[in-house]
Protein backbone atom coordinates (compact mmCIF):
# COMPACT_ATOMS: atom_id res chain seq x y z
CA UNK A 1 0.00 0.00 0.00
CA UNK A 2 1.43 3.36 -0.97
CA UNK A 3 1.71 6.19 1.49
CA UNK A 4 -0.76 9.01 0.78
CA UNK A 5 0.52 12.48 0.02
CA UNK A 6 0.51 14.90 2.95
CA UNK A 7 0.05 17.91 0.67
CA UNK A 8 -3.44 19.43 0.69
CA UNK A 9 -5.20 19.85 -2.62
CA UNK A 10 -4.07 23.20 -4.02
CA UNK A 11 -6.77 25.63 -5.03
CA UNK A 12 -7.31 29.03 -6.58
CA UNK A 13 -9.62 31.47 -4.86
CA UNK A 14 -10.89 34.61 -6.52
CA UNK A 15 -13.53 37.17 -5.77
CA UNK A 16 -15.76 38.96 -8.23
CA UNK A 17 -17.36 42.36 -8.47
CA UNK A 18 -20.71 40.70 -7.78
CA UNK A 19 -19.58 39.46 -4.36
CA UNK A 20 -19.25 35.85 -5.49
CA UNK A 21 -16.13 33.97 -4.47
CA UNK A 22 -14.86 31.21 -6.75
CA UNK A 23 -12.77 28.46 -5.17
CA UNK A 24 -11.08 26.02 -7.56
CA UNK A 25 -9.44 23.06 -5.84
CA UNK A 26 -7.48 20.62 -7.96
CA UNK A 27 -6.16 17.13 -7.57
CA UNK A 28 -7.62 14.81 -4.95
CA UNK A 29 -10.33 15.95 -2.56
CA UNK A 30 -9.97 13.28 0.08
CA UNK A 31 -9.40 12.67 3.78
CA UNK A 32 -6.08 14.53 3.72
CA UNK A 33 -7.05 17.53 1.62
CA UNK A 34 -10.61 17.98 2.92
CA UNK A 35 -9.80 19.72 6.27
CA UNK A 36 -7.98 22.77 4.82
CA UNK A 37 -10.62 23.19 2.12
CA UNK A 38 -13.36 22.84 4.72
CA UNK A 39 -11.72 25.53 6.86
CA UNK A 40 -11.50 27.86 3.86
CA UNK A 41 -15.15 27.28 2.97
CA UNK A 42 -16.15 27.80 6.61
CA UNK A 43 -14.52 31.23 6.42
CA UNK A 44 -16.24 32.05 3.14
CA UNK A 45 -19.66 30.98 4.45
CA UNK A 46 -19.39 32.66 7.86
CA UNK A 47 -21.01 35.96 6.94
CA UNK A 48 -24.52 36.83 5.85
CA UNK A 49 -25.63 35.78 2.35
CA UNK A 50 -22.44 34.05 1.21
CA UNK A 51 -22.19 33.36 -2.51
CA UNK A 52 -19.58 30.71 -3.26
CA UNK A 53 -18.88 28.85 -6.48
CA UNK A 54 -16.78 25.73 -6.08
CA UNK A 55 -15.14 24.92 -9.42
CA UNK A 56 -14.46 21.17 -9.25
CA UNK A 57 -13.38 20.66 -12.86
CA UNK A 58 -9.74 20.12 -11.87
CA UNK A 59 -10.58 17.67 -9.06
CA UNK A 60 -9.48 14.22 -10.19
CA UNK A 61 -10.77 12.22 -7.20
CA UNK A 62 -13.32 12.77 -4.45
CA UNK A 63 -14.15 10.49 -1.54
CA UNK A 64 -16.72 10.64 1.25
CA UNK A 65 -14.64 13.20 3.15
CA UNK A 66 -14.72 15.46 0.07
CA UNK A 67 -18.47 14.99 -0.33
CA UNK A 68 -18.84 15.86 3.35
CA UNK A 69 -17.02 19.14 2.77
CA UNK A 70 -19.42 20.00 -0.06
CA UNK A 71 -22.48 19.18 2.05
CA UNK A 72 -21.19 21.17 5.05
CA UNK A 73 -20.43 24.23 2.92
CA UNK A 74 -23.85 24.05 1.27
CA UNK A 75 -25.63 23.78 4.61
CA UNK A 76 -23.65 26.69 6.08
CA UNK A 77 -24.39 28.88 3.06
CA UNK A 78 -28.11 28.08 3.11
CA UNK A 79 -28.34 28.69 6.86
CA UNK A 80 -27.09 32.23 6.20
CA UNK A 81 -29.46 32.81 3.25
CA UNK A 82 -26.60 32.33 0.80
CA UNK A 83 -25.74 29.78 -1.83
CA UNK A 84 -23.09 27.33 -2.88
CA UNK A 85 -22.89 26.38 -6.54
CA UNK A 86 -20.71 23.67 -8.04
CA UNK A 87 -19.03 23.67 -11.43
CA UNK A 88 -18.45 20.12 -12.59
CA UNK A 89 -18.27 18.50 -16.00
CA UNK A 90 -16.67 15.19 -15.03
CA UNK A 91 -19.04 12.29 -15.75
CA UNK A 92 -17.50 10.21 -12.97
CA UNK A 93 -18.09 12.93 -10.36
CA UNK A 94 -21.64 13.50 -11.58
CA UNK A 95 -22.31 9.76 -11.40
CA UNK A 96 -21.03 9.64 -7.79
CA UNK A 97 -23.25 12.57 -6.82
CA UNK A 98 -26.23 10.82 -8.41
CA UNK A 99 -25.49 7.46 -6.75
CA UNK A 100 -25.26 8.94 -3.26
CA UNK A 101 -28.52 10.83 -3.77
CA UNK A 102 -27.09 14.35 -3.88
CA UNK A 103 -27.93 15.14 -7.51
CA UNK A 104 -31.01 17.16 -6.55
CA UNK A 105 -29.27 18.81 -3.61
CA UNK A 106 -26.54 20.81 -5.35
CA UNK A 107 -26.83 23.47 -8.02
CA UNK A 108 -24.35 22.02 -10.54
CA UNK A 109 -23.23 23.89 -13.65
CA UNK A 110 -21.06 22.42 -16.43
CA UNK A 111 -18.93 25.57 -16.71
CA UNK A 112 -18.11 28.72 -14.83
CA UNK A 113 -20.38 31.62 -15.80
CA UNK A 114 -18.49 34.05 -18.03
CA UNK A 115 -18.88 36.94 -15.59
CA UNK A 116 -17.13 34.90 -12.91
CA UNK A 117 -14.49 33.42 -15.21
CA UNK A 118 -13.24 36.90 -16.13
CA UNK A 119 -13.30 38.37 -12.62
CA UNK A 120 -10.10 37.74 -10.74
CA UNK A 121 -8.41 35.82 -13.55
CA UNK A 122 -4.70 35.33 -13.18
CA UNK A 123 -4.56 34.80 -9.43
CA UNK A 124 -1.88 32.37 -8.31
CA UNK A 125 -2.65 28.98 -6.85
CA UNK A 126 -2.27 28.46 -3.12
CA UNK A 127 -2.66 25.45 -0.86
CA UNK A 128 -6.27 24.93 0.16
CA UNK A 129 -5.44 25.82 3.76
CA UNK A 130 -3.85 29.17 2.88
CA UNK A 131 -6.24 30.80 0.41
CA UNK A 132 -6.90 34.47 0.29
CA UNK A 133 -10.36 35.44 -1.08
Amino acid sequence: MSEPSADPAPADSKGSATGTTVVAPRGDLDLLSAPPLSARLDTLTAGPRPDVVLDLRAVSFIDCAGLGVLCRARNRALARQGRLRLVADNAHFLRIVRHVGLDGVFDIMPRLPETLAVAGAGRAAAPAGDLRG
